[in-house]
């Protein structure tokens, strides 16, 4: 099994990291920075000393030259003697000099009694030049250097100022004490700081995480909270949105599956009833071929309830296909009055509206003849005798507006949501629809959808119904072409 960390623990780690590299980053800066700034003090303390110090001597020789004294003899002279210590003390470092041959004539430090060797003095010259070395080892350890060659009388002499890297080196350390004690203090601060932010950084994802798996078991009733941050802000809106649909679906799939039994079951029972008194002779013979014409006619019904819910499902699936023609939508109106005119001369109802000019649609002739039979079945099984039907149409740019209206008793305010729902019927429709399925109004809304169109109804109660419905009367950017690619 693959191992596993949490995106806590993640983060976590990747800050902390970040933290102690960024740490460690200004350690070494800071340590270089201050090396750089103290080597440059030391130098520029050291070659100013050896600079003054050389003038002084020469200017303090001047007095003794009259009298040819040596010069080795002469850095015996008080007064040289108090130059070079209070340079000495000035830098806190030592002072030598030494002649051209190496000899040394001169050291503040009185451990120091060896000449200098010659090649060393080669680097020098009069303007005084820092190194830091131990000079080849004729140093006991590493110092910072300023060495500069002057004239004193006829002989030319080298003066070096020296100050041990010790000194530097106890400096550092003490900077990296202070920066790591300093480190540790901070680095615990921030790591407590990271942790509780982390902590609830992460709070939302695992909310998320627990809403997705309560989901996954069927339970729709969780909800995410708001959140402050933007993203999981809309990540839980997502959430509850998905949640909300969900939960919407699992009720229409319960409710769906309630009255598909519903109204399998009925007809059914019916059926397996009257079949079952045939054969057991409860009903007689004179009688039998009455029961098998109910038969017949739930039989029917049940054959045009799975015929609807065979084309809703290929309608919501994508499985069918546009086949987007120009035609024009009188064709289907007056071809479906025909099949009804037994009826609409039974109820003796009025058709208005069609007095109009050819009205061009751009779309699926055969779908389109579906949607106009289910809206006038509706219509002639709720008008009033001696009602009418009013058709009407308007051209908006791409889309045209039918409207399929009826007198008679209309919906309740109530009612005009559910209309369009799976097995919908109202009070009145189970009174005078008996061989209905409750599906016709669903599969006109998912044919008008499948086009790129929209249908809405309005109704007055006591007045009229009217459901108003567009369809394209030219091609769409969304629409499907004959060959069901979108154009």
């Amino acid at each position: 099994m693959r191992d596993t960390k949490s995106i806590f623990f993640k983060y976590f780690i990747i800050c902390a990291a970040v933290i102690l590299i960024s740490f460690i980053c200004l350690g070494a800066v800071l340590l270089l920075v201050s090396s750089q700034y103290f080597t440059g003090e030391k130098r520029d303390l050291l070659q100013t000393n050896a600079t003054a110090a050389t003038e002084e001597i020469a200017e303090a020789a001047k007095i003794y030259a009259s009298n040819a004294i040596p010069v080795d003899e002469l850095f015996e002279k008080a007064e040289i003697d108090e130059i070079l210590k209070n340079h000495k003390s000035s830098t806190g470092g030592e002072f030598f000099v030494c002649l051209d041959d190496g000899k040394l004539i001169y050291s503040t430090d009185s451990r120091q009694k060896s000449n200098v060797p010659t090649d060393l003095l080669t680097d020098f010259s009069s303007y005084a030049k820092y190194v830091s070395s131990d000079m080849d080892g004729y140093l006991p350890d590493e110092r910072h250097i300023a060495g500069i060659s002057f004239s004193c009388g006829e002989d030319v002499l080298y003066l070096f100022a020296t100050i041990s890297l010790s000194e530097q080196d106890s400096y550092m350390q003490s900077i990296m004490q202070l920066f790591l004690i300093s480190m540790v203090f901070v680095l615990i601060v921030v790591l407590i700081i990271v942790y509780i932010a982390t902590k609830r950084l992460t709070q939302p994802v695992k909310e998320l995480a627990e809403t997705a798996s309560l989901i996954g078991t069927g339970n729709f009733s969780h909800r995410l909270p708001e959140y402050d941050t933007t993203e999981f802000s809309i990540l839980g809106n997502a959430f509850n949105d998905m949640a909300d649909s969900l939960s919407a679906y699992d009720k229409m799939r319960s409710s769906f599956v309630a009255n598909v039994s519903h109204e399998l079951r009925t007809p059914m029972t019916s059926i397996g009833g009257f079949v079952d008194g045939i054969l057991d002779g409860t009903i007689p013979p004179s009688e039998e071929k009455k029961y098998l014409r109910i038969i017949s006619s739930e039989v029917q019904r049940l054959t045009r309830l799975v015929r609807s819910m065979l084309n809703l499902a290929r309608i919501e699936s994508g499985a069918v296909e546009l086949k987007s023609t120009y035609f024009s939508i009188l064709e289907p109106i007056v071809d479906t009055l025909v099949t009804f005119e037994s009826r609409l001369e039974e109820k003796r109802i009025d058709i208005r509206g069609l007095d109009v000019d050819r009205v061009m649609l751009y779309a699926d002739n055969d779908l389109v003849h579906q949607v106009i039979y289910n809206l006038l079945e509706n219509a002639i099984k709720f008008v009033d005798s001696g009602g009418y039907i009013e058709f009407g149409f308007t051209a908006y740019d791409k889309l045209t507006a039918v409207s399929i209206k009826n007198s008679g008793e209309g919906l309740s305010q109530e009612e005009l949501p559910m209309v369009f729902d799976r097995f919908y019927k109202t009070d009145e429709s189970r009174g005078k629809d008996k061989n209905g399925v409750g599906l016709g109004l669903n599969i006109v809304r998912s044919i008008v959808k499948l086009h790129g169109g929209k249908i809405m109804v309005r109704s007055v109660k006591g007045e009229y119904t009217e459901f108003v419905f567009t369809l394209p009367n030219q091609p769409l950017n969304d629409a499907k072409d004959d060959s069901g690619k979108k154009e």
